[in-house]
């Protein structure tokens, strides 16, 4: 149950089955970004391919000394100029694999193309989908849904992406859906019938690389970073910290390097402490340049977070969670909504949680909350949002509870010890999704509320698990599925989704 050795296997597959000799890898869009999460660069150089090329880039020149490596999705468009390029081939030999399952048609026009008989194999390595980690998958779809209702052409994409990992990992599973979900029960039925959080929020993560360039004083080599657990070790023991425990362990990186270096003692009490020492040490930044560019995320991720007041925004919405204190919610919203430091995008999210959780209070403040709204930014866009969050997921539609009360547990502001200018994120608020999660572990989930697709159902308690978010999860709900997998031995959950969200997306 690991996505991204799935993917690494059929990139190695590919590789050995075309033999020894130069090659060039010829991918599309989406097939390059799902090899891109998986391989590095250099580790395929080591693999004899020496060329990456898109099928779709017309200025392609003949090369007759390289073998062809092509891993494609079986759309139209790929099949055309695959045909095309055939016809005229610039390669001496090419292996076609296509990430999905690819009709008998399209087969025999590649056939009938090839006149000089140039393709040595034709095979489907179902590869139709990103790796993000062992245990996180995503199609990167944006918009898969019109209203509550499926856009046709996302539910054939989301349904090949979802049967493709399921082909891959060779799981033939039970399909369980969400009943109150009319999209859910569409995709189950789909899938059966062919067998299928920071800095995200606040940089945005695509295909695991991270864009620095509008850091202010940002260097050359840090415009762009790779944030991948397979082959960067801080990030991997450091992904699933909060922020306060990643600023912790890079300063211990970097008061270890000064112990080995008596005479370069320099005090690092603040993320803008440890970038100073960074940039004045080269020999620091040669020896860790994974470090290097931890420090520059943190650095960035703690101005962010001061600049928009982000920590008080964070306690509120925990409150708005996790407590059923009416007043004190409205209140707390109402004071952030006067803040000039308050983002237009984050007071509408503290507005649209407000509307979740108390929609249909007695005493609900939700008219004024709008207007304060409305009045903020000068449009009715964000007004407009609250209202679909609440059509969408608002109590009259919702499946199950939501939110889950904890008026015992109080919020205490946790100071980092040693570490200055950092207060502790709050996690106090757990996704349903764990809640959820944790029921069809102990065989508890209602068939009421999560029926079976067809007559079959699981008598014993599973222990491969693959959930599937339609409309995109989060990497909250990633960190939950982490934490159960590590906490029910035996058991094995992966997580998918047609994207995965921050809040602007």
């Amino acid at each position: 149950m690991n996505a991204v050795l799935a993917v690494r296997q059929y990139v190695s597959k590919m590789i050995e089955d075309s033999g020894p000799g130069m090659k060039v890898l010829l991918m599309d869009r989406e097939t390059t970004g799902a090899v891109s999460v998986v391989y590095t660069q250099s580790e395929i150089l080591q693999r004899e391919v020496y060329l990456f090329e898109r099928l779709d880039s017309p200025n392609r020149e003949p090369m007759k000394h390289l073998k062809a490596i092509c891993f494609l999705r079986p759309t139209k468009e790929n099949v055309e100029l695959l045909v095309q390029e055939l016809r005229r081939p610039k390669y001496s030999i090419y292996f076609i694999y296509f990430s999905n399952v690819i009709s008998k048609s399209d087969v025999k026009a590649l056939a009938e193309a090839d006149e000089q008989e140039v393709v040595a194999e034709v095979q489907e390595f179902y590869g139709d989908y990103i790796a993000v980690n062992p245990h996180v998958f995503s199609l990167n779809l944006l918009g898969c849904c019109r209203g509550r209702s499926w856009d046709p052409a996302q539910l054939t994409r989301t349904t090949q992406g979802l049967t493709a990992l399921l082909l891959s990992l060779k799981k033939c599973p039970m399909i369980r859906y969400q009943l109150s979900s009319e999209p859910a029960k569409r995709l189950a039925e789909c899938v059966k019938w062919t067998y299928q959080a920071m800095v995200h929020e606040l940089l945005g993560i695509n295909n695991n690389r991270i864009d620095l360039s509008r850091v202010p004083g940002i260097s050359k080599d840090l415009r762009e970073v790779v944030l991948s657990a397979e082959n960067d070790e801080f990030y991997a023991n450091n992904m699933y910290l909060n922020f306060a425990e990643i600023g912790t362990n890079i300063k211990n990186l970097m008061e270890d390097f000064q112990r080995r270096k008596p005479k370069e003692q320099q005090k690092l009490e603040s993320i803008a402490d440890m970038k100073a020492f960074v940039e004045n040490y080269p020999q620091f930044k040669k020896m860790s340049g994974t470090v290097s560019k931890h420090v520059t995320v943190v650095g960035e991720l703690s101005r962010l977070v001061a600049e928009r007041n982000l920590l008080e925004v964070s306690e509120v919405e925990q409150e708005l969670a996790c407590q059923s204190d009416h007043s004190s919610a409205l209140q707390s919203v109402r004071r952030l909504l006067q803040s000039p430091r308050v983002s237009e995008l984050d007071a509408a999210r503290l507005v649209m949680l407000y509307a979740l959780r108390y929609e249909r209070h007695g005493s609900s403040g939700l008219p004024a909350l709008l207007e304060e709204l409305r009045a903020r930014g000068g449009t009715d866009r964000y007004r407009k949002l609250v209202s679909a969050v609440v059509e969408y997921g608002g109590k009259r539609v919702r499946g199950s509870d939501l939110f889950s009360p904890k008026d015992a547990v109080a919020i205490t502001k946790q100071f980092l010890k040693g570490l200055k200018g950092i207060e502790n994120v709050y996690t106090q608020h757990q996704p349903l999704l764990q809640e959820t999660l944790d029921q069809l572990i102990k065989g508890k989930l209602k068939d009421s509320q999560y029926p079976y697709l067809g007559p079959n159902t699981l008598r014993d308690r599973p222990q491969d698990i693959i959930v599937f978010l339609i409309g995109g999860a989060t990497y909250e709900e990633a960190l939950a599925v982490f934490n159960l997998n590590r906490s029910n031995p035996g058991v094995r959950i992966v997580l998918g989704g047609t994207t995965i969200h921050n809040t602007r997306r």
